[in-house]
């Protein structure tokens, strides 16, 4: 594996996916890179109605992570290490699980104009968790505009977000089951994990399953 400076990581809602990037970032001082979800106007609205607000939703969120993502060329001058709490691709999992097949044509005319000159993470973290899991993490933060969400749509996104990582190689890729550890308050789960991350024979894809032998 080549050298690591940017660090992007993924999951489906409830994952701990911006809580293990802030993480990250404070132990490698690295330049943060936060997915801005709160200025989506039309967010809390899609929760609350899913077909009507897809499609302005999703588009909102194309643009908005198209305009963050292109400043990552110019971040890497002031910073050794990048820490990012998504990749641009993820956008995709979310059009094909909630557009309309026509909103989709008109998505899949726009993404790839913007995908192609966007800067590729040196590794994928994919924190991988059970529904259960997602779900309790969820409730426990209590954020006013996820009180809609369903386990039927953490089921399908999970569901999604697997598929979408099966098939996954255009980054070196760190699949994580999460399901019961803690990185957040165990230190040595924290440790665990950051000692994989930087591992020196890691492979391309690797999957990491810290819970196994666990009391």
């Amino acid at each position: 594996m080549g050298e690591i400076s940017y660090i992007a990581i993924e999951g489906v809602i409830g994952a701990g996916k911006t809580t293990l990037a802030n993480m990250l970032s404070k132990k490698l001082s690295a330049n943060l890179v936060l997915e801005e979800f709160e200025t989506n106007p039309f967010l809390e609205k899609f929760y609350d109605d899913r077909n009507r607000y897809a499609f302005q939703t999703q588009m909102f969120f194309l643009i908005n992570r198209f305009k963050q993502q292109q400043r990552l060329n110019q971040e890497e001058l002031f910073s050794e290490f990048i820490v990012s709490d998504y990749i641009f691709e993820k956008d995709q999992i979310f059009a094909y699980l909630n557009l309309s097949p026509e909103e989709l044509k008109l998505y899949e005319n726009i993404f790839p104009l913007l995908q192609r000159d966007l800067r590729k993470p040196d590794l994928i973290i994919f924190l991988q968790s059970s529904v259960d899991r997602l779900i309790t993490n969820i409730r426990k933060r209590s954020r006013k505009i996820e009180r809609n969400l369903t386990r039927s749509y953490i089921r399908d996104l999970s569901e999604a977000y697997n598929n979408f990582f099966f098939k996954y190689n255009e980054s070196p890729l760190l699949i994580v089951n999460t399901t019961d550890i803690d990185f957040v308050n165990r230190q040595e789960d924290f440790s665990e994990l950051y000692s994989q991350i930087f591992r020196k024979d890691r492979g391309f894809i690797e999957y990491f399953n810290p819970g196994i032998g666990k009391q």
